[in-house]
């Protein structure tokens, strides 16, 4: 759980580091890259203990599948709509407003 908090975190610590780590590094498909390296080389340890438990190496390939599945869903569908959200917020559609009472009595008479 540590393991897996610390690699959640990291995208976000690095981009404090400077300019170099938060643009060169973690922009494109650089850091793409390498954050899915990470995410893998974070799960050995788990892949291992499935294989030991299972006698096989399905459970740990389903894992991997997963783990691959949940890193494409972030990369390529939440990330672009965050991205979208953040660069070109909604704007705020007209306020109706109330007829001012001239307006209101004019049509009257």
């Amino acid at each position: 759980m540590v393991l897996g908090t610390a690699m959640g975190l990291i995208p976000h610590l690095l981009h404090h580091i400077g300019l170099l780590a938060g643009t060169a590094l973690l922009a494109g498909i650089g850091g793409t890259v390498l954050f899915g390296v990470l995410g893998l080389a974070a799960m050995l340890p788990m892949l291992l203990r499935l294989r030991r438990r299972f006698g096989t190496w399905w459970a740990p390939g389903l894992a991997v599948v997963v783990f691959a599945a949940m890193f494409a869903v972030s990369t390529f569908l939440l990330g672009p709509a965050l991205r979208t959200a953040v660069d070109h917020p909604s704007e705020p559609g007209p306020v109706p407003s109330a007829p001012a009472g001239d307006q209101h009595t004019r049509h009257h008479g």
